[in-house]
């Protein structure tokens, strides 16, 4: 069976310290690098998911400097 190359699937344990290693073939897809910043979002119901931080940091940007309705109701 083909893997997709798009995808990606493992199991990581967490450790004494409550971290885990982000797998190599996960780093290899989304391009993290050492020293990268990620953001962790977590939702009781849905799970936990890591965002690279500076792909957040320039959309909250773009929602905050986006022009606004400026007339008074």
């Amino acid at each position: 069976m083909k893997t997709p190359k798009d995808k990606f699937m493992a199991t990581v344990k967490v450790g004494e310290k409550g971290q885990i290693v982000i797998p190599k073939g996960a780093r290899d897809l989304f391009g993290i690098e050492p020293g990268d910043q990620l953001l962790l979002l977590a939702d009781k119901k849905q799970g936990i998911a890591l965002v690279n931080y500076d792909a957040y940091k320039m959309f909250a940007q773009a929602i905050f400097n986006a022009p606004g309705d400026d007339s008074e109701e």
